[in-house]
């Protein structure tokens, strides 16, 4: 279980969870970034990804418009509906269902990639977590973590996070994420992506 989160406290979020440049992805700037920033680490399409706490989908439509075949989790009911519906309006045939991305009940070592964005962090136990998605891959799968030490407190720092990775995987390679474009703004706190080849 989440440490501290509940689909309800989720579901109060859905309605406004967009607004922010990096989750809704409205601008095309910062769309066309992230689009980049994914797709120079992924295996060619089409591969089959897993987005752990998928959140609205927008990750998860922005790679099935690219030729993946995406599953995105999240147990927010409100977030996969608006994920659904942001799928039919794009017209991509991304999956979304409700489930708990820190025991995700997807097929086991089905996957290409696992991607999650901002959900490690919030995980009672991280290295166990990831002992779980990491379940889900093929051989030779890759695990992709995009996660930060936020200004606020909250989150993992890139050490912490490798440190939780590399329990279970030979490598984690770690890029920080510090283009304004990405969020939308200047930031001053730890944002980095995380790839792990095994």
């Amino acid at each position: 279980m989440i440490s501290g989160q509940t689909p309800a406290l989720w579901d109060a979020e859905a309605d406004t969870f967009d607004d922010e440049a990096d989750h809704g992805l409205r601008d095309p700037a910062t769309r066309e970034a992230w689009r980049r920033l994914l797709l120079g680490v992924l295996p060619d399409e089409p591969s089959k990804i897993a987005d752990l706490g998928c959140g609205t989908g927008t990750l998860s439509v922005l790679l099935a418009e690219s030729g993946h075949q995406v599953d995105g989790i999240d147990f927010s009911s409100s977030m996969v509906a608006r994920a659904q519906a942001k799928g039919r309006e794009r017209g991509v045939s991304a999956r979304f269902t409700v489930d708990d991305a820190s025991a995700p009940t997807l097929a086991r070592r089905a996957y290409d990639v696992v991607l999650s964005r901002h959900v490690l962090w919030a995980m009672k136990d991280p290295v166990e977590t990831v002992a779980r998605w990491c379940d889900l891959l093929r051989p030779g799968g890759i695990l992709v973590l995009v996660e930060g030490s936020w200004s606020t407190g909250a989150g993992l720092t890139a050490d912490e996070a490798s440190q939780a990775v590399r329990v279970h995987r030979l490598r984690a390679k770690i890029t920080p994420l510090t283009d304004p474009v990405l969020w939308g703004k200047e930031i001053t706190d730890e944002r980095y992506l995380l790839v792990s080849t095994r």
